[in-house]
């Protein structure tokens, strides 16, 4: 096989560690898989002549030019912030990147660079995913793309798009994976001490974090909700405490928030018991108990869909010390 060319697209206030992570990776799996192993030519490539990237770092530009593979690093965006703002001096970079896919390259962003393939109009009617903080926004702004914010990884039809910051590692991993091989890429992490196993970003979500969904009638529901976690879910009963009927219930808090109370309580349920587990020496069971759970299998298995891992998995890895 050839040397695969790629181009990271720099441009103004982009993540210098993104612009270069994914080539250094890179450079580490060519030194691995030795000089008979598959190469990358890799080029930092803007419409700009000059760019300073994030803590006004410098970079050093080559003009576009054609490659396989094609790489736009995320920025500093954060809730609230108005997108549409931080977007409209990327136009020449927007443009770079349709007509790149429109001679058939292949696009990844990493992290909230998705925002910029969505400007091109490159996530309409494909499977997709971002940083989760951010991936309620990117739902909004492309309503006939389907995001998926619990994945690392999304590829759909040419279109790759990667979850937050570190998340640029999973991908060059499984890119080193099908250009240099299995091995050179288990190496390749192994080197770099990198997890080439992980499979979501749920179990990383801080709720607390994320912007509160809904308004003054599914707020108060919430907090009904999360006040009575370990209670059985009745829903004609929290319908009669908030004087309407249990379809009239469900269709506002659908409304305002997008999933169903249940929905909402599982999700709660699943943060309360991830907090115990990485604070407390609280056994499976009992913590199952304290969510609302009498089967702790029935609690493992939902904990596992919301989070990718089983509760003892999840205790293993983000336990805090002390």
């Amino acid at each position: 096989m050839s040397a695969l060319r790629v181009g990271v697209l720099a441009y103004p206030g982009c993540f210098a560690s993104e612009v270069f992570g994914v080539p250094d990776l890179l450079t580490m799996a060519a030194h691995v898989a030795g000089p008979d192993g598959c190469g990358y030519e890799v080029a930092i490539v803007s419409p700009r002549r000059r760019v300073t990237a994030s803590g006004g770092a410098a970079l050093e530009v080559a003009p576009l030019r054609e490659v396989d593979l094609l790489v736009v690093p995320g920025f500093a965006l954060v809730p609230g912030l108005d997108v549409d703002a931080e977007l409209a001096p990327l136009a020449p970079e927007i443009a770079a990147i349709r007509a790149q896919a429109a001679a058939g390259t292949v696009v990844v962003s990493i992290c909230v660079g998705a925002f910029l393939l969505a400007e091109a109009g490159l996530l309409q009617r494909r499977r997709a995913t971002t940083a989760w903080l951010l991936a309620g926004e990117l739902a909004r702004r492309c309503p006939d793309a389907d995001i998926r914010p619990e994945c690392l990884v999304v590829t759909d039809t040419g279109v790759t798009t990667t979850a937050a910051f570190s998340a640029m590692y999973d991908f060059a991993l499984d890119l080193i994976r099908r250009h240099s091989g299995a091995g050179v890429a288990r190496a390749t992490a192994r080197v770099a001490l990198l997890d080439d196993a992980r499979s979501s970003q749920a179990p990383y979500v801080e709720a607390r974090l994320l912007p509160r969904a809904g308004n003054a009638f599914s707020q108060q529901v919430m907090r009904r909700l999360d006040q009575n976690l370990a209670a059985r879910y009745d829903l004609v009963a929290l319908s009669q405490a908030f004087r309407v009927s249990t379809r009239t219930l469900l269709r506002r808090f659908a409304e305002e928030t997008g999933q169903s109370p249940l929905e909402y309580l599982q999700s709660s349920r699943v943060r309360r018991a991830r907090h115990l587990l990485e604070t407390t020496d609280r056994t499976v069971a009992g913590i199952s108990a304290a969510v609302g759970y009498r089967d702790p299998g029935t609690f493992a298995a939902l904990f596992a869909r919301h989070t990718g891992r089983r509760p003892r998995d999840y205790r293993a890895a983000f336990r805090r010390a002390g």
